[in-house]
């Protein structure tokens, strides 16, 4: 669950997880937030790997959100199922926040459903995006 913000991915990431969805699908394997994602990515604004910002949370960007109601601030890298990795703070995209963050840039406020509630979180920083480093096939 989050605010309708503008939200941009790149065609290569809709692509991905868009073959991923539907690999998913024919294995009959389901996740709960897999329909989640494939809202967000359909009604994301697709952009060319080189022309999107910066500031933009991609696929395997590394990113720092805090929530909104208290000073915690927390850093992870949005990656594929296969190569998420709690210890190396690598969180699957098929994970709510995950999810939530994708396409939103630095100062977004999205809201994640917690076991207690619905909490607000602000992406504070893009530590790291792979486009903005050249880097457009990861």
């Amino acid at each position: 669950m989050k605010t309708q913000k503008k939200l941009s991915i790149t065609n290569f990431d809709y692509i991905r997880l868009k073959n991923m969805i539907t690999e998913y699908s024919k294995r009959n394997k389901t996740y709960a937030n897999i329909e989640d994602l494939l809202g967000e990515i359909e009604r994301a604004q697709k952009v060319d790997s080189t022309k999107i910002p910066a500031n933009v949370v991609t696929m395997n960007s590394i990113i720092e959100i805090r929530n909104v109601n208290e000073l915690d601030f927390d850093e992870f890298q949005l990656v594929f199922p296969e190569a998420a990795n709690s210890s190396e703070r690598k969180i699957s995209i098929l994970a709510p926040i995950a999810t939530a963050c994708l396409g939103y840039k630095v100062g977004d406020i999205i809201q994640w459903k917690v076991p207690h509630g619905v909490q607000q979180f602000q992406i504070t920083d893009v530590k790291y995006q792979p486009e903005a480093n050249g880097h457009y096939h990861l």
